[in-house]
């Protein structure tokens, strides 16, 4: 089906993809018009789209063409260069695994000793592609045909890998030779309301979450990716919980269990960051003294009572948000020497700086000024240092940044970091200024 959309002058081309517009688009004329198209403007889509039909392109194929160029330009920042030579559906893209975090999982495959990896919920093989890239033999099943054929075509360059259309679930593991599985639950959801709910509630994974883990108790070698705000009250006792940013971007939690645990049962935190001189990665795991501490709030364990709090100090330290979901603030107040401002606020202080790791479990923040919560009292303090443009970060308060910056009508050169949030109970502003 051939549409059109457009918004404030931008205007593309879209099309519900079916297996024949994929073997279409396969053709290697088609895919070698695909790939000479430029870069992908919205604003001249529908021109470009023209020109595909009146060289004789069917409209249908044209439409799937720059739907594929407006999605290979979304996929280069899961993807990088692999993008140009896939395949993708809208859902497929949003709900693949970028290939650095894909590449992590691989790892601990290859580590584990694993040599065929079943991927359960293939999607359009993005996990499959770095199974297979580190040399596993990987069996990828995908329940829905169009996406099956997608996932076909992404992996072509890869003999050990093979894509099945088949429900995971009734895969005989033993007659193939499997020796670790790998799940993405959530990419099976098809419903708008259940997709609406797949990061918060388990229940309405598709197939239910209780059904893939329970495959540890046939192949003990299972990798379970989850979204990042899964409820830490229910987990597998025996499963290493690992929650994984990507430049600062909480991107998912994974459940491992037998060898692919790599420590062992317990929660962790693996923080990424990517940049001109590569890739630098670091993982901060609980201490044994807070594993057993509440993890279900805002604050993870802290609000198990097991981290100091006290004044705000030189410092101020806002952790990464895989620190927070993991419920590991307590574990980064004690390696950053620090307390928390509030027993149920993510902002830990300090009154020396730290030696910091690279990359950093939390954003570093200089403190200038603290003082109660007051709109005059703030525009009084900004207007006489003659700052024009303020940054404004808040938790714990119900204070709406937008709202405050229009009563703010600040003029002038300078710059400032205002955080909104609760000391030892009371509403407060701390003024701050990067690291």
């Amino acid at each position: 089906m051939l549409g059109v959309a457009g918004r404030s002058g931008a205007v593309w081309l879209d099309v519900r993809v079916d297996i024949p517009t994929v073997k279409a688009l396969q053709e290697p004329d088609i895919w070698e018009i695909l790939a000479a198209l430029p870069p992908y403007d919205p604003h001249l889509a529908m021109a470009q789209g023209e020109e595909l039909r009146k060289a004789g392109i069917p409209a249908a194929t044209a439409a799937a063409m720059m739907t594929q160029s407006r999605l290979r330009a979304r996929a280069q920042a899961k993807f990088g260069d692999f993008a140009e030579g896939m395949l993708f559906t809208q859902d497929g893209l949003e709900q693949a695994t970028r290939l650095l975090v894909a590449a992590l999982h691989a790892r601990r495959f290859l580590a584990a000793g694993c040599q065929h990896v079943a991927d359960l919920t293939c999607g359009i093989g993005a996990d499959s592609l770095a199974l297979a890239g580190v040399g596993l033999t990987v069996t990828a099943h995908e329940i829905d045909p169009v996406t099956a054929e997608l996932a076909r075509w992404n992996l072509r360059h890869f003999p050990s890998a093979t894509v099945v259309q088949q429900d995971g679930l009734t895969c005989d593991f033993g007659a193939l030779g499997v020796d670790g599985i790998f799940a993405d639950p959530a990419r099976r959801i098809t419903s708008s309301v259940a997709r609406a709910r797949r990061i918060m509630d388990p229940a309405h994974y598709e197939p239910a979450l209780d059904a893939v883990w329970n495959l540890r108790n046939r192949v003990p070698n299972l990798g379970i990716k989850v979204g990042p705000g899964i409820p830490h009250d229910g987990l597998p006792q025996d499963a290493e919980v690992q929650w994984v940013s990507v430049n600062g971007d909480v991107v998912e939690a994974g459940l491992w269990f037998g060898s692919l645990a790599q420590h062992g049962p317990g929660r962790c935190v693996l923080v990424v960051t990517t940049g001109e001189n590569g890739t630098v990665a670091r993982e901060l795991r609980a201490a044994p003294e807070d594993e057993a501490a509440p993890t279900d709030s805002p604050n993870g364990d802290a609000a198990g009572g097991r981290a100091p709090t006290g004044p705000v100090g030189q410092y101020l330290w806002e952790p990464d948000g895989a620190v927070i979901r993991a419920g590991l603030v307590t574990t980064a107040a004690r390696e950053l020497g620090g307390h928390l401002i509030d027993p149920t606020i993510a902002y830990i202080t300090s009154t020396t700086l730290p030696t910091l790791t690279n990359p950093p479990i939390a954003t570093g923040y200089r403190v200038l000024d603290v003082m109660p919560f007051a709109v005059k009292r703030l525009r009084s303090y900004l207007r006489e240092r003659h700052v024009g443009r303020v940054t404004i970060k808040k938790r714990g308060t119900a204070v709406t940044p937008e709202n405050l910056r229009k009563q703010l009508a600040l003029q002038g050169n300078a710059e400032a970091t205002v955080v909104l949030t609760r000391v030892a109970g009371k509403q407060s502003m701390v003024i701050v200024e990067p690291l």
